[in-house]
Formats: C-alpha cells, sequence, structure tokens
C-alpha cells in the first residue's frame, strides 16, 4: 500500500481577520479526507522555512474545537514575511534547500495562503517543479483586505475588514456629530492601487447620516482644486464634512497624493506616507474651519470583534476547496469565489491557472464610481453588501476575546 505522504501549509503578507478560518478550513478538509499523514506548517512564511521553523500542525489541531479557535483568531497562526522568492534560475540555492526539505519529508502538497505577492511565491515553486519534473502540488489560497486579487469575486478577509470600515464610518460619524461647529474628518483607508476597501465605507450610510460624504479612490484622478470645491459644497450643507480617502489616491499623472519618498519594500511597492495629513495640511490653509485626519491603518486588518461570519464561514470553505483541488491531481492552481447569485446571495468555489493571478491586480471598475469621482454607484454597494453579513461568536475571559496561543511567533526557540 502506497503512503499517503505529508503537505504542509504556509501564510505570507499582511494579516487579515479570515487567513486563520482559511488554515482551519485546509486542516478541516485535510482531517476529513484523511489524505495525508501529518500536516507540517511554515513558521513566518517560505522565509522561515528557509530557516528551518516549521510547526507539526497535526498534533496541535485535532479537535473541533481547536479549529473553531483558530478560524476566529485575527491575524496569521503561522506568522508571516515579505519574502519575494527569486526565480529558480537566479537563485537554485534556494530551490534545491525547498524542495530537499519537501522531499525528505515527504511533502506531497504545498498549500500557500496568502495575496497577491504570495501568489508570486505560488508561481515561482509551481514553475521550478514542473521545470525539474517534480510530483508536488501547489495550491494557492487567496487572502487580502485589499480585495485586489483577479479570476476571485472577492477575498477572504475583505468582507471583515469592509465591516470594520463601515462600522468606523458611522461611529465616527456620531462622534463628529455631537459639536456644533464646523468641521472636516478625512478618514484614511488601506488600498495601494485598489479603492475596494475605501469604497466598503459607503456602507455606513444610514437613514440619519449620509458619513462619508465624499468618497475617493485611486481608480479615479485626484484633483486637490476638485478635492476643495467638493468639500466647500458639502459645507453649504451640513456642518461637518467626513471624507474616505483611499492611501492610494493618485493625481492624473499616476502620482501619489501621498508618496513623500522614494523608499520602496522588497516588492518594489513605492511606501505611502499618509494621504489623509497630506489633505488635512491642504485643507487647513483654504479653509477656516477644524480639520482632522484619522488613519484607520493596522486596526482594519485585524479586528476579529467585528468580523463578517460570511467572511469567515467562506474562508473555511475556501480552505476546504484547496484540499479537494489538491486531491483532484491540481497544482499550479488557486482556489476562487464564483458569484452564483446576489438575491439570495451565493458563491460557488472554482480553481485557475495561478499564472493568470499572480502579479496583476483587480481594481474597481469605473462605471463603479460616479461621474465625478468622488462617490461609488449603487452597482458597488449591490456587490459589497452580502460580504459583511452575519457576526461571529467567540468565547471571552476576563472580558477579552479568546484565541490561540501565538506563543511560537515571538519567542527565539525554534519549532519543528
Amino acid at each position: 500500500m502506497l503512503s499517503k505522504g505529508n503537505c504542509i501549509i504556509g501564510q505570507s503578507g499582511g494579516p487579515t481577520v479570515a487567513i486563520n478560518a482559511s488554515l482551519s478550513g485546509v486542516l478541516q478538509g485535510i482531517i476529513e479526507s484523511d489524505a495525508y499523514n501529518s500536516v507540517y506548517g511554515m513558521v513566518h512564511g517560505i522565509e522561515g522555512l528557509l530557516q528551518g521553523s516549521y510547526l507539526n500542525l497535526s498534533e496541535q489541531f485535532k479537535t473541533k474545537e481547536s479549529l473553531d479557535k483558530l478560524a476566529i483568531t485575527p491575524s496569521m497562526y503561522l506568522g508571516s514575511c515579505r519574502f519575494k522568492l527569486p526565480h529558480y534560475e537566479v537563485a537554485p540555492e534556494i530551490y534545491e534547500i525547498l524542495f530537499n526539505f519537501f522531499t525528505s519529508n515527504d511533502i506531497r502538497t504545498v498549500f500557500y495562503i496568502g495575496g497577491n505577492d504570495s501568489m508570486d511565491t505560488v508561481v515561482k515553486l509551481s514553475s521550478y517543479a514542473k521545470a525539474n519534473n517534480l510530483s508536488i502540488n501547489i495550491i494557492g489560497v487567496p487572502k487580502t483586505i485589499d480585495n485586489d486579487l483577479p479570476m476571485t469575486d472577492h477575498t477572504p478577509g475583505f468582507g471583515s475588514a469592509a465591516k470594520f470600515v463601515a462600522t468606523t464610518m458611522l461611529e465616527i460619524a456620531h462622534d463628529t456629530y455631537i459639536y456644533n461647529i464646523p468641521s472636516v474628518t478625512i478618514v484614511e483607508i488601506m488600498g495601494r492601487n485598489a479603492g475596494w476597501l475605501t469604497a466598503s465605507s459607503a456602507l455606513a450610510r444610514t437613514s440619519y447620516s449620509n458619513a462619508p460624504d465624499l468618497i475617493y479612490l485611486p481608480e479615479a484622478p485626484f484633483c486637490l482644486d476638485s478635492f476643495v470645491e467638493d468639500v466647500k459644497r458639502i459645507q453649504q450643507q451640513r456642518k461637518n464634512v467626513i471624507v474616505a480617502v483611499s492611501e492610494g489616491i493618485k493625481d492624473k499623472d499616476g502620482n501619489y497624493i501621498s508618496a513623500t519618498s522614494t523608499a520602496v519594500d522588497a516588492f518594489g511597492h513605492k511606501q505611502l506616507c499618509g494621504a489623509g495629513k497630506t489633505l488635512e495640511n491642504y485643507l487647513k490653509d483654504k479653509l477656516g474651519c477644524k480639520v482632522r485626519s484619522v488613519e484607520l491603518n493596522v486596526l482594519q486588518r485585524s479586528a476579529s470583534h467585528i468580523a463578517s461570519k460570511t467572511d469567515i464561514d467562506e474562508s473555511i470553505m475556501i480552505g476546504k476547496a484547496a484540499v479537494k483541488s489538491a486531491l483532484e491531481g491540481k497544482t499550479a492552481q488557486m482556489v476562487c469565489y464564483h458569484r452564483m447569485s446576489n438575491d439570495p446571495y451565493y458563491v460557488d468555489v472554482v480553481s485557475h491557472a495561478i499564472e493568470d493571478i499572480a502579479n496583476k491586480e483587480k481594481v474597481v471598475p469605473r462605471m463603479w464610481i460616479n461621474e465625478a469621482g468622488n462617490d461609488v454607484t449603487e452597482d458597488m454597494l449591490t456587490y459589497l453588501r452580502p460580504l459583511i453579513e452575519g457576526e461571529t461568536v467567540m468565547g471571552y475571559a476576563n472580558g477579552v476575546p479568546v484565541y490561540c496561543d501565538i506563543t511560537h511567533l515571538h519567542t527565539k526557540t525554534e519549532q519543528k
């Protein structure tokens, strides 16, 4: 009888509320299928594995209780990295280390959970395996609050981040309206080139509040003069103006409004330095009222206390689907959501070739932004609404949520 072999799971990129739900889904799919002997986890992604750091997840997640707790634990249980894997022709020694590990540990499948840059890792590992005729399945599992991966209707983690943004925007409105003085509040939201998360701020609007009054996304050219006129126009209608702005807004020439340096990260992405603060300082010179900026920053990534149940449930589902894809013999694929219906809302999970996804971005369609470039359309809201539905149930101790222990991420003890 042939050995079932083992598999390994990695996480990388920025954290989300739902990436551990996808990890839980993969583990649940493996347990249900009984297709692997042992399941390992890379500690700090592919970079950590290169340094010999990994866990035996089979020993840690055996019960439904442990898997359920993992699913609602924020951020990344396995840790992360921002490591750009070079091409195997440039650095063959790196691939020799990785694939020697896979061979010596009888790894039959690699599941890699992450966003755009992580899918770059999936395509490179897959290319090396194909070039060397190696029998190993490489499966990508999506996650990103930016919602910018192509071929999938949306990404795990986005719905919960959108729910946080909309809720926070409504609470900022309540905070702002109490003062009987004119003011402008600018809320900066994550999104380098794709404005999906900033667009979700529109879900905060109620019968008594139109906040945010203005929404600016990277997909529509931003003009400072038009921005001032937009704010002045709203000020004629109400005392307090609330603006949602993406960190990645750009002028007509493609220059980031917030790029104040030439610094870039490992993947060549320009480091952005506060669109909200830039606009705050600009408006202060133009308007005779209080102006402040609020940067949601990392809070929008890992706020499990306001997670979308739809997001968590779907993330578990897509993790299980990744296992199914691997067992069907697929490789160099990413599992994706395919929206079947808006009313009632329903998605299916399919898989797509990783080369159609890696290093590509899905941006907001221009038709989902109004003509003036300062708001979103009803079609955008129809797309967004189902993704933030439902609330998760979590345990509490001493007044705070109970999550998985992540001591292995912040100690120097080598985990194997």
